[in-house]
């Protein structure tokens, strides 16, 4: 299942838009077959033309079945079949590198990891230098061809990591959010049965009392009464405090929640100070920093480990640090680190970027509030 979710997202990267404009953005790139007919618009010759327009229909048909397909095991195939006619067609039409670069382009959307599609597009480059070198022919057409293999597929490989960082954060938020309901379900029945199940049990008996005293010991009986209604409301307050554990969880079940999802990704969680006591604008500013700085961690840092600490300042400011050991740094702020910012500096806070000491990156957030506790986790 997971790795039909990570090579299968090539065809749900659009999931955001309608079908139309999904099939619109995979067979815009055949506006790039117009460099395959170069060569037969400067040649005359009908018979040439038709040669040509026979192989781009049969690269159409295998291009066509490779959008629509959903079976992943058939779409490697289908690429190397179009890799294959670029090597028939580029020595008689230098346009078929077109079908060399087109079957590059598709390759790290089709395979499941990087390693294997640079082993494949090193692969794809050496079987054209190959051929250059049995047919003795243009070196510069091979070279470029081969070059802009390389390009391509290494721009598309990065893209499609990516894209599989994000399924894989998506997966485990999914996975991690139906556990959570399940738990909750399971607590808020166990919890109403300790809260509500002796209360309600003393409610009946003390009013069956109180039913039958009436008429022959009236002051017991409201006596029993008044206990009634004292039972009842301690039973609605207890109730009412076990709810509202559900709708103020705070940053602490955020940090739980970041972990499980670190985890799912292959990240190390070390937390070195426990939460501080914070006002509720405060605390959800940093919780909200904590899910956009894991949500960046996963898809973009390539990290093992993850650091969170909590401090307070001479300036009376509390500050959560981030830090990761990934191989990238944040190089610009996105939409979540700009939403980030507004919202930290609504609350008079700060939010600042920095370069971790060996590699990696730390996110430091300063807000208004209480000293941090000291005591480690």
């Amino acid at each position: 299942m997971k790795r039909e979710t990570e090579q299968g997202y090539f065809h749900k990267e659009y999931e955001g838009l309608s079908a139309g404009a999904r099939r619109g953005a995979n067979y815009i790139w055949l506006l790039y077959s117009i460099f395959f007919f170069v060569k037969p618009v400067m040649r005359h010759d009908p018979r040439y033309w038709i040669e040509n327009l026979a192989v781009f229909l049969v690269f159409l048909v295998i291009y066509i079945w490779y959008v629509e397909t959903r079976r992943p095991a058939i779409r490697l195939p289908l690429v190397g079949l179009i890799a294959c006619m670029g090597f028939i067609t580029i020595h008689w039409n230098e346009g078929g590198s077109y079908f060399l670069i087109f079957s590059a382009a598709l390759v790290p959307f089709t395979v499941g990891s990087m390693r294997q599609a640079m082993s494949l597009l090193f692969a794809e480059s050496l079987l054209t230098g190959a051929e250059w070198l049995w047919l003795r022919e243009n070196p510069i057409n091979f070279a470029m061809s081969a070059g802009f293999m390389m390009v391509v597929g290494t721009a598309n490989a990065f893209v499609a990591e990516q894209k599989r960082a994000s399924c894989r954060l998506a997966a485990a938020q999914e996975e991690n959010a139906a556990l959570a309901k399940v738990a909750e379900r399971e607590r808020i029945a166990r919890d109403l049965h300790d809260v509500l199940g002796h209360t309600l049990s003393v409610i009946v008996l003390k009013a069956e009392l109180a039913g039958r005293l009436l008429g022959r010991d009236d002051e017991r009986a409201a006596r029993e009464i008044a206990e009634v209604e004292k039972t009842a409301r301690t039973a609605l307050a207890e109730v009412r405090e076990a709810i509202g554990g559900y709708r103020a969880k705070g940053i602490q079940a955020e940090i739980d929640q970041a972990r499980m999802t670190l985890e799912a990704a292959g990240v190390v969680l070390h937390t070195e100070t426990v939460p501080p006591l914070l006002k509720a604008r405060e605390e959800t500013a940093l919780a909200l920093a904590v899910r956009e700085a894991v949500t960046n961690i996963v898809r973009h840092a390539q990290a093992t480990e993850c650091t969170m600490r909590f401090a307070s300042a001479a300036d009376g400011f509390t500050s959560l640090e981030v830090e990761d050991n990934g191989a990238k740094t944040i190089e610009r702020e996105g939409n979540g680190l700009r939403g980030m910012r507004a919202r930290v500096e609504e609350l008079g806070g700060r939010l600042r970027i920095e370069r971790a000491a060996v590699q990696g990156t730390r996110l430091v957030i300063e807000v208004p509030g209480l000293e941090a506790k000291p005591s480690a986790s």
